[in-house]
């Protein structure tokens, strides 16, 4: 497996539509996510979080345009819990909103806030179906009837190529992004993931308006798209040694204890250790051990 050079923590899709460089490209993937037509894309107040970290990587995009605090997720590999991660990045964006800003939420004059949106982008290999998802469907069933005063509502849009025709006619770069991803993953079949990201930035159509930032930032494309490779790999024998040891163990009880792990190490940023961990049995019972988990 190639080494990772860690100084690149984005994901693609942040590097393509996060940048400062690419603001047009946001603006157009926010008109048509919103179907909008905003024409100034100097609007656009990047917010992106640095230090919310899943899996060494940050919060993929966020931005606020016209009083709409947008937040914009990229997920290869689906997660129903997408609402309560959003919820916690909105807590923490609200907050630097309200400090950089000097707005008193503690006085008699109400505080005017940006409103949130939600997204994620989905373009996993597993099929999936546009939908909304909620953060009261992970309430506990336990709790009856009670009714919750919070609930988060996150967009999934499935942006895989030849899905969402519409969505991508109104954003070229993002359809653009979707053919790209598409190739590595037919090329990846054939060969590493290194060659399959070479290969595919080498066919891409002439007329790409992403083609020339691919090819000025091919070895941080590269990076990315390995990471992101790993990561998806990672979550996927995790998954597998979750469920080894809730057989092993009772199944809520190993998959409870694993759980709590990855957590302790990706918000370590020990992503090495969580991937070690996740086939290494040994490994794991050490990092219980350290960490208390019982």
């Amino acid at each position: 497996m190639p080494t990772v050079n860690r100084k690149h923590k984005d994901r693609l899709f942040s590097f393509l539509f996060g940048s400062k460089a690419n603001r047009e490209w946001t603006l157009s993937l926010y008109n048509a996510v919103n179907g909008t037509s905003f024409t100034d894309p100097e609007e656009i107040q990047f917010t992106t979080i640095e230090d919310a970290i899943y899996m060494g990587m940050k919060n993929d995009l966020s931005f606020i345009l016209c009083y709409v605090m947008n937040i914009y997720e990229q997920q290869s590999t689906y997660s129903p819990n997408m609402p309560v991660r959003q919820l916690m990045y909105a807590g923490k964006l609200y907050d630097k909103y309200i400090q950089t800003n000097n707005l008193n939420i503690y006085g008699k004059k109400i505080v005017r806030l940006p409103v949130p949106k939600l997204i994620v982008f989905y373009n996993g290999a597993e099929e999936k179906e546009d939908t909304v998802l909620k953060l009261s469907d992970a309430f506990r069933e336990e709790a009856g009837t009670v009714e919750s005063d919070i609930d988060v509502r996150v967009r999934m849009l499935n942006i895989n190529y030849g899905k969402n025709r519409e969505l991508m006619e109104g954003c070229e770069p993002l359809r653009e992004y979707a053919w790209l991803v598409e190739k590595i993953r037919e090329n990846r079949e054939k060969m590493d993931i290194e060659a399959a990201v070479d290969k595919a930035i080498d066919e891409m159509p002439e007329e790409f308006v992403i083609r020339k930032f691919l090819i000025g930032n091919r070895a941080e494309v590269k990076d990315m798209c390995v990471t992101e490779y790993n990561e998806a790999e990672t979550l996927q024998m995790i998954r597998e040694e979750g469920r080894e040891e809730g057989r092993e163990e009772g199944r809520e009880e190993g998959e409870d204890r694993l759980g709590k792990l990855m957590i302790l190490l990706i918000s370590a940023q020990r992503t090495e250790d969580a991937q070690r961990a996740a086939v290494d049995k040994e490994k794991r019972r050490t990092l219980y051990e350290e960490f208390n988990i019982v």
